[in-house]
């Protein structure tokens, strides 16, 4: 993905303009999106998140990758999950919720949503099992 690639919106054509998406607003619709089904303890992000968060900024977008190609929109979401949910359940209403709020927001539709569970969070909040990796 490259630093200037913007979605361009054909749809709505009104012969005003054009309006262009940028791939970091798809990851911050998707990260809220995400956040927003129970059972999902957290979102996994980067050194470079976790460093922006400790600084102050909110980074909606973490634990989210888009990537764009001419025909596609691909979405990764790295996830916490609760101890005691169903996995795949949750996996579902997070693919589910995404690819709906991407398409009542911008009309944009996903070609895929990926999850990635890279942890298991128990109820007193300490991580048991996690996997390292960076996003």
């Amino acid at each position: 993905m490259s630093e200037n690639q913007m979605l361009e919106m054909n749809e709505n054509n009104n012969g005003m303009g054009k309006v262009e998406i940028a791939p970091e607003v798809i990851e911050v619709i998707a990260g809220i999106a995400a956040g927003e089904i129970e059972g999902v303890a957290q979102m996994r992000g980067s050194f470079a998140s976790g460093v922006v968060e400790r600084l102050g900024k909110k980074n909606h977008g973490k634990g989210v990758k888009v990537e764009l190609t001419e025909t596609s929109i691909k979405v990764d979401v790295y996830c916490v999950i609760k101890f005691g949910v169903s996995i795949p359940k949750v996996a579902q209403e997070v693919q589910d919720n995404i690819r709906q709020t991407l398409l009542n927001m911008t009309a944009l539709e996903a070609d895929e949503v990926n999850i990635h569970v890279v942890g298991v969070q128990f109820e007193n909040g300490k991580q048991e099992v996690e996997i390292e990796q960076e996003v």
